[in-house]
């Protein structure tokens, strides 16, 4: 019996693709996309703040470093939080019913920046009773230590938990720590994958 279920925030409620804030970044700074990704992941600054390891201050300040601009905090925010699109892939109604019926916890490698904009553009997000984010755990998906931390929100055991997330290995390790998941093919699979296990629509 599911008593526990869990969402996974991004490509799962709220969409996402980065190549909209590279666009922008492309005309700031005269470098291909190419290179910027190349740029920040040679600093491993996604996710070092995603892992909470460094703060968005320290962040912007690197990124302008990297890419050789004069960013402020708030221009650069925009154009980080532009990846979003507006329609959510799950309907509020089904997010909202799951949670007054079941414990609702959402599971998020995320980082202040992204979420902090979210939680006030994003409704959705209230129907959440509580949420498990990267850069506050200290530990961002696959890591053993952010499924035990969600594990310590849940109701019931492991396996009484369903969560679903786009990432086939983030799924991988939820299975691995006794959770029963699914990776997110879209909102009809995600409902026929919970009525499966008897959840109450």
């Amino acid at each position: 019996m599911v008593r526990t279920i869990i969402l996974d925030l991004g490509n799962v409620i709220v969409p996402f693709d980065f190549g909209r804030a590279y666009c922008r970044m492309e005309a700031l700074c005269g470098l291909d996309r190419a290179e910027i990704r190349s740029r920040i992941a040679g600093r491993n600054l996604a996710h070092l703040l995603e892992s909470g390891r460094i703060d968005p201050q320290s962040f912007v300040g690197q990124m302008n470093e990297v890419l050789g601009t004069r960013l402020s905090f708030d221009a650069f925010r925009d154009i980080w939080v532009s990846i979003f699109l507006p329609e959510t892939l799950i309907d509020d109604r089904l997010v909202g019913t799951l949670g007054e019926r079941y414990r609702l916890l959402l599971l998020s490698n995320t980082n202040a920046i992204h979420f902090d904009w979210l939680d006030a553009h994003y409704p959705i997000l209230r129907h959440f009773h509580h949420r498990i984010l990267s850069h506050e755990v200290g530990a961002a998906k696959p890591d053993p230590l952010i499924y035990a931390e969600t594990l310590r929100h849940a109701a019931g055991q492991p396996h009484e938990c369903f969560f679903t997330d786009d990432v086939l290995e983030f799924v991988e390790g939820a299975r691995r720590a006794g959770i029963d998941a699914e990776q997110f093919q879209g909102q009809d699979k995600l409902v026929t994958d919970l009525q499966a296990r008897g959840v109450e629509l």
